[in-house]
């Protein structure tokens, strides 16, 4: 700076008798006010605004704090600044002190996240590897002096940007922890975050406070989990949406059977077409069994535990029977070892004899009787 600089800034300086800060700025927390060589002039005039606060800084000790008002700086409204300069009876004009003005509001938004993913095991997947970000909002505590001691030192711009990397570096290790110790499976993570955040609100206050900061609000808006189990979750999704798996299969058959007659041409692998078509009508044949049985307003009739057959008669199904009533079935020559039989847990139609349950009421049954 050239002496004409100078001169002019001492100059311009001494005119003013005014010490104020008018902020226009979203995130500056610290502004020391600029006058030349540190001069104040007794019976200078501090104005310290709404969410502001105004520190006299003595040859680097802490003297008096100002709150939001008008403030004539004479001995009687400065009694530190006074006892430390052994002031007994009034002072020269001027005099040296720095004075920092510090901004009291609530800073909003503030950006946290994990730079690399955090391990942890998990209940049900085991190791694995989570990514989360989200926001705070702080402000600087009632004493401003632990702020400008422990952080901003005396720097006369500090910024909110200054000490956000530093405190994000605090939320990063207490919400490792407490992930780890919280237990909560990764799948029940999304419908926790209120409670997950309210959690390290409480554990992160005590070191904000060390920093002469208050914590206001912690958030935790998302927890990230890698690809793989992000689809092993949709798939356990799926299944739980898809609720009875019978049902399904019989669903998954009729779309076979839609997708077949639409394209009757088929593939070049015809006995694994004939199967696939023998399979779809024996389960589009159990369905309409199953439904018959739902219209007729109730289900098979109770036999004692006793397993039930249904007989195919003339391309028609009949039954359900018991054992029992199969043998006398035999008997009366209704039903032979040839004929097509079908029970629940079977795959198809198929015949009497062949099933280990039903063989032995063919052999039990006499032959017939001769004419006389």
């Amino acid at each position: 700076m050239g002496l004409f600089n100078k001169i002019k800034e001492k100059a311009f300086s001494e005119l003013i008798d005014i010490i104020e800060w008018l902020d226009d700025t979203q995130d500056t927390i610290i502004w020391r006010f600029p006058r030349y060589q540190n001069e104040i002039k007794n019976g200078a005039q501090l104005i310290v605004r709404e969410s502001q606060v105004a520190v006299l800084v003595d040859q680097g000790r802490f003297a008096d704090i100002y709150q939001p008002g008008r403030h004539l700086l004479t001995t009687a409204n400065m009694p530190v600044l006074t006892t430390l300069r052994g002031w007994k009876y009034g002072f020269d004009s001027p005099f040296k002190v720095e004075v920092y003005f510090v901004n009291t509001k609530q800073f909003l938004n503030r950006k946290w996240g994990t730079k690399n993913p955090i391990m942890m095991r998990d209940p049900e997947f085991g190791p694995i590897r989570m990514r989360a970000f989200g926001t705070f909002n702080f402000k600087i505590s009632s004493n401003p002096t632990k702020f400008l001691k422990n952080v901003a030192g005396t720097d006369g711009n500090f910024t909110a940007e200054g000490v956000q990397e530093q405190l994000g570096n605090y939320v990063i290790t207490k919400f490792t922890d407490q992930l780890a110790e919280s237990k909560i499976p990764a799948f029940d993570m999304a419908a926790s975050l209120n409670e997950f955040s309210a959690a390290l609100t409480t554990v992160l206050k005590p070191d904000f406070d060390e920093l002469g900061i208050d914590l206001m609000k912690f958030l935790v808006e998302n927890i990230s989990l890698p690809e793989e189990v992000e689809k092993a979750l949709d798939k356990r999704t799926s299944m739980g949406v898809l609720g009875d798996m019978t049902k399904y299969t019989q669903f998954q058959f009729a779309e076979a059977l839609k997708t077949g007659a639409e394209n009757p041409a088929g593939g070049n692998n015809l006995p694994g077409d004939a199967m696939g078509m023998g399979i779809g009508f024996a389960m589009a044949q159990q369905m309409a069994q199953q439904m018959a049985g739902q219209q007729a307003g109730a289900p098979p009739p109770i036999s004692g535990g006793q397993k039930m057959y249904f007989v195919a008669v003339n391309g028609q199904q009949t039954g359900p029977f018991t054992i029992p009533e199969l043998q006398q079935k035999v008997v009366q020559g209704q039903l032979t070892a040839q004929s097509l039989v079908w029970a629940q847990g079977m795959f198809t139609w198929t015949a009497a004899s062949t099933v280990a349950e039903l063989s032995q009421i063919f052999g039990a049954v006499p032959p017939p009787i001769p004419p006389a």
